[in-house]
C-alpha cells in the first residue's frame, strides 16, 4: 500500500443525470455549477431543485459535492449573487469554487463557516499567492492553474503543506491563462469570465486577400464567397523572433492557430500525488456520458492501482482515453512548455477510435433484451461493445427491435427512437454502448 494520503479524484457533473454516472464510473465528488453563477452557466442544466436532489444522492453515498459559483461579478451582480448564496448555503454542499475576492470576501463576511476552495480561475501559480488566500481569506484548499510544471506544484505544496492542492489532469485547455481570456467577448459579445464563452478560439478562420486601397475597406465586408484557396505555405511571424515561425496550414474548413490539444496526465498521477496534490480534477461539465464513462474507467483504475501500490497498466486503461472525443492529447505544462506541439493545426476536429452508440435505459430478463436510448446510428450485425463500470462486454448486435411496435429494424438511428436490442446478460443501471468508429480519419492524430 501506498503511505501517500488517499488522493480525490474530482468529476464534472453538467445536470442531475451526469452527476449520477460520475459517482457510478468512479467519483470521489463532484463539482457541479449554480445557476447564473458559474463559468459553464450557457452549458449548465442545474436547477435550484435538481441541486438538491444532487447534494442529497451524493449524502447517501457517502461522496462530495463542491457548487462552482467563480464569475468574475460587475456591481449589477453582486446583490444578485448574494441573494442567489443564501440558496447555495441552504443546500449545505461541501464546498463552493469561487474566484472573485470581492464575492469572496461578501461570503466570508455573512457566511464565516462557509467552505470556499479557490477556483482556477484567480490564477494560482506560486506559493506566495497561496500563502496570502490561506493567511488573510482562510482558503484551505486552491485549485492551481494548468500552466504550471510539476517542479512548481511541488514547491507551493513544500512552501504552505498546510493548504490542500487541487489540479486539473485532464480535457480541454484553454488559450488564456485558465480561462481568463476576452476572445470571445470581442469577437461575439459573450463574456467568459460571465460564464458564456464562445470558444472563439476553436473557431475555424480562413485568410482573404484584399486587393483593394484602405479607402474601399470601410465601403465593403468579405463574405466566403469571395474566399480563394491559399497557394503555397503560410507562416506569421513576430517583429522580436523573426526566425521563428508559426505555420497557417488550412484545409477546406479553415486555418486553426489556436487549436489547443486536451491535456492527459494519466501517467503523471504518481508524480502529482507525491508533489502534494489530494484532488485530482476531470474538466468537463458540458461532455457527454460517454466521456464521464471513458475517462472515469481509465483514471478511477490507475488511481485504485497506485493507493495499492501496483504499478498501472496504462496500455489497459488508456483505450478508454482514445475512446473518447478528443484533438489530441499533451501532458500540458506539466513537464515544461511544449511550444508547437500544444497546438493541432491541421485540424479543428475531434478524433475518437470509438462511436458513442447509446445508453441502455432497461433490461428486460424475460427476454434478454434491453431498451438503448440511441446516440449514433448502428445496423444490425455491428459488434459493439458494452461499457460498463466494472468492465467491458463485446458482442453482435442480431436484432434490433422498435420500442413502439417490436417491430424488427435493419438499423437504428441517433435523435429518433429508442429501440430493444438482445445483450447477453443484464449490464447493469450504468451502461453505455460503443462501436469502432467507421470514419478512420477520426480515429488518429498526428
Amino acid at each position: 500500500m501506498s503511505d501517500l494520503p488517499k488522493t480525490e479524484l474530482l468529476f464534472p457533473a453538467g445536470n442531475l443525470e451526469k452527476l449520477k454516472y460520475a459517482f457510478a464510473y468512479g467519483a470521489d465528488a463532484v463539482y457541479a455549477g449554480v445557476p447564473m453563477f458559474s463559468l459553464r452557466a450557457r452549458e449548465n442544466q442545474f436547477t435550484w431543485e435538481s441541486l438538491a436532489e444532487g447534494v442529497e444522492y451524493t449524502r447517501k453515498l457517502g461522496k462530495k459535492i463542491y457548487f462552482t459559483a467563480n464569475i468574475y461579478a460587475h456591481n449589477m451582480k453582486l446583490a444578485p449573487f448574494m441573494k442567489a448564496f443564501e440558496k447555495m448555503y441552504a443546500l449545505k454542499p461541501d464546498a463552493y469554487i469561487m474566484s472573485d475576492p470581492g464575492l469572496i470576501g461578501m461570503v466570508r463576511e455573512q457566511y464565516p463557516d462557509a467552505e470556499i476552495h479557490l477556483s482556477v480561475q484567480a490564477n494560482n501559480t506560486n506559493w506566495a499567492q497561496v500563502k496570502f488566500w490561506h493567511e488573510q481569506v482562510g482558503i484551505t484548499r486552491v485549485i492551481l492553474s494548468r500552466e504550471l510544471s510539476l517542479r512548481e506544484i511541488r514547491e507551493i505544496h513544500e512552501k504552505v503543506p498546510q493548504v490542500e492542492i487541487e489540479f486539473f489532469v485532464h480535457g480541454a485547455i484553454c488559450m488564456a491563462y485558465s480561462g481568463r481570456c476576452l476572445l470571445s467577448n470581442y469577437l461575439s459579445n459573450r463574456d467568459p469570465n460571465q460564464g458564456v464563452c464562445s470558444h472563439s478560439c476553436r473557431w475555424e478562420y480562413k485568410v482573404f486577400h484584399q486587393e483593394n486601397n484602405t479607402d474601399d475597406l470601410y465601403d465593403e465586408t468579405l463574405q466566403s464567397g469571395n474566399y480563394e484557396p491559399l497557394k503555397g505555405e503560410y507562416f506569421l511571424t513576430e517583429e522580436m523572433h523573426p526566425d521563428q515561425y508559426l505555420p497557417v496550414d488550412e484545409d477546406e474548413y479553415g486555418t486553426y492557430i489556436m487549436n489547443a490539444r486536451d491535456m492527459c496526465l494519466l501517467d503523471c498521477l504518481q508524480d502529482l500525488r507525491e508533489a502534494g496534490v489530494v484532488s485530482f480534477k476531470i474538466e468537463g461539465r458540458s461532455k457527454t456520458i460517454n466521456y464521464l464513462a471513458g475517462v472515469g474507467r481509465a483514471y478511477r483504475r490507475t488511481l485504485d492501482d497506485l493507493e495499492a501500490g501496483r504499478v498501472p497498466d496504462l496500455d489497459a486503461y488508456s483505450p478508454d482515453i482514445f475512446a473518447i472525443s478528443n484533438r489530441g492529447y499533451t501532458p500540458g505544462f506539466i513537464r515544461g512548455n511544449l511550444a508547437e506541439k500544444s497546438i493541432y493545426y491541421d485540424k479543428n476536429d475531434e478524433y475518437h477510435e470509438e462511436d458513442f452508440v447509446g445508453i441502455i435505459r432497461e433490461y428486460d430478463v424475460n427476454r434478454g433484451m434491453a431498451r438503448l436510448e440511441v446516440k449514433n446510428r448502428f445496423d444490425l450485425g455491428e459488434h459493439v461493445k458494452i461499457v460498463m463500470p466494472e468492465g467491458v462486454l463485446e458482442y453482435n448486435i442480431d436484432t434490433i427491435l422498435s420500442s413502439k411496435d417490436d417491430a424488427p429494424q435493419p438499423s437504428a438511428h441517433g435523435g429518433a427512437w429508442d429501440v430493444w436490442i438482445n445483450i447477453p446478460h443484464d449490464p447493469g443501471p450504468w451502461a453505455i454502448l460503443r462501436r469502432k468508429t467507421r470514419d478512420v480519419s477520426k480515429s488518429k492524430v498526428d
